[in-house]
């Protein structure tokens, strides 16, 4: 019984001494559960929608319903829905109602569907004995379009991010705890020859699982692309080279495997959250900037605009930017942090 009772404190005593897991037994999970409550606890996501020439008990009806409801002109509401600013256009032609739907979001299509028939039926038009069964037209997406045509982009995002820096990080935590950083630091190479050889080598593999994800997403799993394949790519290239940049830095600071895995309550989950996956618009406000400041959220938006609604290059180009920005920030912070190993 006293050797069990030793064994009993060694490990209280073991757990006392590693303050990172008992970080992360007793704080990750209550910070993650806030997370989720102030993401999934904001105020339901109603749909956008413009009036073009609607009768003023329509506009009423829709006002009444809760929907955001704008009054625009037929060339304004054909913009909007291009730009994706708007979810749906209500418009009148011979009297007969005409509905356009921004449609890459297929949730958000039905959201407003229902609000617009709602506002017809009880507008009261049905007593002059005009049809008001109104004509649909999709911008994006079609009447079969399912929701996974809206995530599944974004998803590709995540698991090449993920399973990316997770690797990467790992093995470069083998490199340097089984001696052979060491002895590249003894060498000649500067900080950033050294940093720039690891990018390129776990890179080439990088680029290769890359390729695999969206190839099998678009080609066996079906999933919509309306774009170029070759922009998606690009994409999920430089969203795999932002994880392996930023998986090797963190690596710097973790002492094993354990301590790595450490890492992803921190790193990876808030960017699912704040990505797009779920609509910012129900975030608690205080905390949309997050979604500013990781690059998961630029990769799901660049793939969404490709692959849902058929963008080129001017509608990628900022993400395309952004995520270069954040692969080069974390190559630089990757030289930085070597500087605890060796000056030059």
């Amino acid at each position: 019984m006293n050797r069990v009772a030793a064994l009993i404190l060694r490990i209280f005593r073991q757990f006392l001494h590693d303050k990172r897991t008992i970080a992360m037994m007793f704080v990750a999970p209550l910070v993650i559960l806030t997370l989720m409550s102030l993401v999934f606890d904001g105020e339901p996501d109603e749909p956008s929608l413009l009036v073009v020439d609607a009768p003023a008990t329509v506009a009423e009806r829709l006002e009444a319903a809760g929907a955001e409801a704008t009054s625009a002109s037929a060339a304004e509401a054909a913009e909007a829905l291009a730009a994706g600013e708007v979810d749906a256009a209500l418009s009148f032609a011979g009297g007969r109602p005409r509905v356009a739907l921004e449609g890459s979001d297929p949730a958000k299509s039905r959201a407003a569907l229902l609000l617009i028939g709602e506002a017809l039926a009880g507008a009261g038009a049905g007593a002059s004995g005009a049809s008001f069964a109104p004509e649909v037209e999709y911008v994006h997406g079609s009447a079969s379009s399912v929701p996974f045509d809206w995530f599944g982009p974004v998803l590709i995002g995540v698991f090449a991010f993920f399973f990316v820096f997770l690797i990467a990080g790992i093995a470069f935590l083998r490199e340097r705890t089984g001696g052979t950083l060491e002895r590249l630091l003894v060498s000649p190479l500067r900080r950033g020859e050294i940093v720039l050889g690891y990018v390129i080598g776990f890179g080439l593999f990088t680029l290769l699982q890359a390729g695999l994800i969206a190839w099998f997403a678009v080609d066996i799993l079906d999933m919509v692309l309306v774009g170029s394949f070759g922009y998606v790519l690009l994409i999920t290239a430089l969203l795999a080279l932002a994880a392996l940049t930023l998986g090797v830095f963190l690596s710097t600071y973790a002492a094993n495997e354990f301590q790595m895995i450490q890492f992803i309550p921190i790193v990876i989950v808030p960017q699912i959250f704040f990505c797009g996956l779920f609509p910012l618009e129900t975030i608690h406000p205080a905390l949309r900037w997050i979604s500013h400041v990781i690059p998961l959220t630029y990769g799901a938006d660049a793939l969404r605009e490709v692959m849902v609604r058929g963008g080129g290059w001017s509608d990628i180009a900022v993400d395309v930017f952004a995520l270069l920005g954040f692969a080069l920030l974390f190559m630089a912070a990757n030289a930085m942090a070597l500087r605890k190993y060796r000056k030059t």
